[in-house]
């Protein structure tokens, strides 16, 4: 008995020295690890990188730029369904457990022993907060050590913040796969929901994939994804958390994957979207674009930017078609599954209604074609085929380029396609209407361009449209392109002359003129676009609705190119412009976003204008850090609501660049332009619009720059190694460029009252003689117009030339002398009779 009594105090002994030698080997140990914890007070200010979104003026999503797709919500805006499944997949015990689920421990300590020896990885049995720990604090090291911290740390973490605050920090940093970090970003690119749209199914599958996101792949590995999933489902059902009928339901639901476009998502806007990405990397860096959870909402119109790209397609299309057939884009061996070869090929995936395309066989009335098949989540080639049939109405403009031009219209399709050509087929039109199952050849046009359409009153970018496809040339030809505006020019010459004391109905000679430049170079002979036929004394006005060149250098040689440079800055169209004459008839390089913005000066009374892409610019709590409008609002704020004060005032601060006068008168001369000059076609939109074409020496460029009271656009067409587009006037900017938009702005403006042009107050408006700008007479009939004049300013009632005489020496009227006076300079002064 005494024997047993000493044993057991020996053993408690032993059992006490052993218990404070564990004591203090764990406290030693848990001192060991703590020296050197991450700091967790960090998480208190944690800011995660979240993605920056761009939206349209509507609010639809333009494009997400993000290094870790990445949205961040609190956990209040986080469904209940949803943390029910992540803690039924993770941590059933989260909200009991004070950052350490011992249970959990011991079991994975069992499968550990288990498993010794067999180089499986061991099993966590990490709980929520340990996570946490781990992927904000620590590395993914497999070791004891990082356990030990990691649940040291978990409980440091637990008596600081919140349950609430410890979920929402883990449902926003996990990474879940496919490029998605956090429930909201995983819910939009797996199935392209909020997570308030998610089923039982849904958010069962996505609180499966923290554990394993690439093994549960739900293409690669859809029978384990979906496994996984139940088990999920079945846990959530075990806790009492969904109803039997739910479980049973999510269970059976298919794991349907969304495809979600991951670049812009608005159809066309893909060269608007990276224009903004550049213009907010170049405000606050690659760090806040990528990182900062911006929300910019842009100025785009979609249904606007449809149009335009519409029309600009349209127009790049009918002019390369007119050219002739270049040929099959490649050539494919149709033996065997075609299908597989053809998805090899690269196609441009945002020219749609256009599809790639391989000729399966041919005949003289028809060539049926096969599609190529589209590619599954996985990368796998669908194992669908389509196909369809092109006639031969939908290959006869495609007549054989040759060294003098095009061939012959083709009379049957095998003379243009051969089995094993892949082109571009686009669905068949009759009278409006598709055919069924009947495509028509198309070809990618070598020749490019660009417009872009703006509100003349604020400067706020519609649309653009940078070339034919983004997917080819992100090269943006509409803000990176320096091309000759030619003749569209001009209306930047005339308002500095009307701004100068010039008038609409000033004359000026239109003869042959030469001019000697000087140190030794060549004499310089501009000649108009009608081939050596002079209009003789015509007014501003006629000069500019007919484009001539003679009178427009004869007026930059009266005004002086260093007044005209400084409006050429003044407008923004170039930066510095040399003073030599020839850069009054468009001979600098200037791009079509300057030229629109320069138009909508001239259209909104002379106002400056900065043009902008973006709205507003949000960070990620919500607050603007940019607005592009900085007019000020005075009385928009009223503290203590309405009490029948003044209305609210904006207040526009912006500089006058154009005499608010002078800015109609062009504006008037311009709609000359379109009514009876060089843009009659776009009269057919039925709306008041004035504008200007352009055309460049050898034709290498062709453009047309207007606007309605409310819609400017520029556009404009060439190769992009420049060369020409043709000769004579078919390759002139009323060909090309003004047809474009015509298109565009019928439907532009289709639902847009026909609003005229607003009178400034202090212009008078005379009938003068359309012909000579001098005050109408009674039997002037048909000929007189309404002009346009600044006080102090009249039409003269008549003049005499100097300069011109017959042969006894007297002076000769116009009409005396034909309208043709010699090659000298004939100006009427502002205000007088007198022609120089």
């Amino acid at each position: 008995m005494r024997f047993m009594v000493r044993f057991l105090g020996f053993l408690f002994a032993a059992g006490t020295v052993v218990f404070l030698v564990g004591v203090a080997a764990a406290a030693g140990l848990i001192w060991h690890f703590s020296k050197d914890l991450p700091d967790y007070s960090q998480l208190q200010d944690y800011e995660p990188p979240v993605m920056t979104r761009v939206h349209a003026a509507d609010g639809s999503l333009v494009g997400e730029y993000a290094r870790e797709r990445r949205l961040y919500l609190p956990i209040q805006a986080v469904p209940k369904l949803v943390i029910n499944a992540f803690l039924a997949a993770e941590d059933k015990n989260f909200y009991e457990h004070g950052g350490i689920d011992f249970t959990g421990m011991a079991r994975a300590a069992v499968v550990y022993a288990q498993n010794f020896g067999s180089n499986r990885r061991p099993q966590g049995a990490s709980t929520i907060t340990q996570q946490v720990a781990k992927n904000f604090l620590l590395t993914n090291e497999v070791s004891f050590a990082r356990k030990i911290k990691e649940a040291l740390l978990a409980m440091r973490i637990e008596r600081t913040y919140s349950k609430d605050r410890i979920l929402e920090l883990y449902l926003n940093e996990i990474y879940l796969g496919s490029g998605a970090y956090g429930i909201a970003a995983a819910s939009l690119v797996y199935f392209d929901k909020s997570v308030n749209e998610l089923t039982v199914a849904d958010a069962a599958y996505l609180a499966a994939l923290p554990k394993m996101p690439g093994s549960l792949h739900p293409i690669r590995n859809r029978d384990r994804a979906i496994e996984r999933r139940n088990y999920v489902i079945d846990r959530l059902l075990e806790n009492g958390w969904i109803k039997q009928a739910d479980a049973d339901k999510a269970r059976k639901d298919p794991l349907t994957i969304a495809s979600r476009n991951t670049g812009a998502h608005i159809f066309a806007g893909e060269y608007f979207a990276e224009e903004v990405r550049r213009d907010i990397f170049e405000r606050y860096g690659e760090k806040k674009l990528y990182e900062g959870g911006l929300s910019v909402r842009t100025t785009l119109d979609p249904k606007v930017q449809v149009m335009a790209r519409k029309a600009m397609v349209a127009g790049l299309v009918r002019y390369d078609q007119e050219q002739g057939y270049r040929g099959a884009v490649s050539k494919l061996d149709i033996s065997g599954d075609w299908g597989v070869k053809l998805a090899d090929i690269k196609s441009l995936s945002d020219i749609s209604p256009w599809r790639m395309a391989v000729v399966l066989e041919t005949s003289d009335q028809s060539a049926r074609i096969g599609f190529q098949p589209a590619r599954e989540l996985g990368g796998a080639v669908s194992k669908e085929r389509q196909t369809g049939l092109i006639t031969l109405d939908g290959v006869k403009w495609a007549r054989a380029m040759s060294g003098n031009g095009r061939g012959k219209t083709p009379t049957s399709v095998a003379q243009v396609l051969q089995p094993g050509d892949v082109i571009y087929a686009d669905p068949l039109f009759k009278e409006g209407n598709p055919v069924e199952g009947q495509y028509r050849l198309e070809q990618l046009p070598e020749v490019s361009g660009a417009m872009v359409a703006m509100d003349p009153n604020t400067g706020r970018v519609l649309a653009m449209v940078g070339g034919f496809s983004f997917d080819q040339s992100q090269f943006n030809r509409a803000t990176q392109a320096y091309r000759q505006p030619g003749s569209s020019f001009k209306p930047i010459v005339y308002s500095s002359a009307l701004d100068n004391g010039y008038t609409p109905s000033t004359q000026v000679v239109d003869a042959p003129i030469e001019i000697d430049q000087g140190q030794g170079g060549q004499v310089w002979r501009p000649e108009n676009f009608s081939n050596g036929k002079y209009q003789g004394p015509t007014t501003l006005r006629n000069a500019l609705r007919l484009s001539l060149n003679t009178v427009t250098v004869r007026l930059a040689q009266d005004v002086g190119m260093p007044l005209i440079s400084e409006y050429a800055k003044r407008f923004g169209v170039y930066d510095e412009l040399p003073n030599y004459l020839s850069y009054a008839l468009g001979a600098g390089e200037t791009t079509a976003m300057r030229m629109v913005t320069a138009y909508s000066m001239i259209a909104n009374g002379g106002r400056r204008v900065k043009p902008t892409l973006i709205d507003r610019i949000q960070d990620r709590y919500g607050h603007t850090i940019f607005k592009h409008d900085a007019r000020e609002c005075r009385g928009c704020e009223a503290p203590d609501g309405w009490k029948n004060q003044s209305e609210p005032q904006l207040v526009d601060r912006r500089e006058q660049v154009l005499d608010t006068m002078t800015a109609y008168q062009v504006t008037s001369m311009l709609e000359g332009v379109v009514q009876a000059g060089t843009a009659t076609v776009l009269k057919e939109v039925g709306k008041p619009i004035a504008g200007k074409t352009g055309t460049t020496n050898e034709a290498k460029d062709a453009w047309f720059v207007g606007f309605s009271p409310d819609l400017a656009v520029a556009i404009y067409m060439g190769y992009d190694k420049p060369r020409p587009l043709g000769k004579g006037n078919a390759a002139t900017g009323g060909h090309l460029a003004a047809p474009i938009a015509k298109d565009f702005m019928k439907l532009a403006l289709a639902d847009k009252p026909a609003t005229p042009f607003k009178i400034p107050a202090g212009i008078k408006l005379v009938r003068v003689d359309s012909k000579t700008g001098m005050r109408a007479s009674p039997g002037d009939g048909g000929r007189t117009i309404m002009e346009a004049f600044k006080p102090g300013t009249a039409p003269p009632d008549n003049y005499s030339v100097i300069g011109v005489a017959d042969a006894d020496g007297r002076s000769m009227s116009p009409s005396q002398s034909g309208g043709q006076p010699d090659a000298g300079s004939f100006i009427i002064r502002p205000g007088t009779g007198s022609l120089y």
